[in-house]
């Protein structure tokens, strides 16, 4: 097998159904990781395709999420589509970028805003299309809601009914947030 850099290298383990499977342990970078589709790609160091690395994996060996930028150890083996993260050994995310420090996306998600902070109530989001929209109430126009605006304020997920605070501006179709943070209560002792 090509796969076999060194004999050390190749770990036999049962998967869940009881056979037998390679598995290979690389060192390597997490190239990006979206939570919201449940899966990323790591880099290895030893020039191997990009390995696939799905969320349950991660959420079994214990970890919710993992940064862009990681340094990660891991097992993993070959699959029908190519290589995948089998078990999370260790990560280091002292080189790990926060998706707030990301360059903006150069995509039509950006817009300028044009209006304060304004709370807002997510009518629906669907994490799977990847949008949804705000309302501020009957009677104003909704306010479209990209995924990648929510990534680069590093919210997951927007539930129906959930109070936002958000920041938004005139799109090529409408009203577009610019802008999204969790609307959080005033602390105790703030308010008069």
């Amino acid at each position: 097998m090509s796969d076999r850099t060194s004999s050390k290298s190749v770990v036999d383990f049962e998967d869940f159904s009881g056979d037998a499977v390679d598995l290979i342990e690389i060192t390597g970078v997490v190239k990006w990781f979206d939570v919201a589709k449940g899966f990323g790609f790591i880099v290895p160091d030893n020039g191997l395709q990009d390995v696939l690395l799905h969320v349950s994996c991660l959420r079994r060996d214990g970890y919710q999420t993992i940064l862009e930028g990681t340094r990660i150890v891991a097992l993993i083996q070959r699959r029908d589509r190519g290589y995948q993260t089998f078990r999370v050994l260790s990560m280091d995310q002292s080189t790990a970028v926060h998706p707030s420090q990301l360059p903006p996306v150069r995509t039509h998600v950006q817009v300028t805003p044009s209006s304060g902070l304004e709370r807002a109530i997510v009518k629906w989001f669907n994490r799977t299309k990847g949008f949804g929209f705000l309302t501020r109430g009957e009677g104003t126009e909704d306010i479209f809601i990209h995924m990648e605006t929510l990534r680069r304020f590093g919210l997951a997920e927007l539930r129906p009914g959930q109070v936002v605070l958000v920041r938004f501006g005139d799109g090529d179709k409408g009203l577009m947030a610019a802008e999204i943070h969790p609307d959080n209560p005033t602390p105790i002792g703030m308010a008069h």
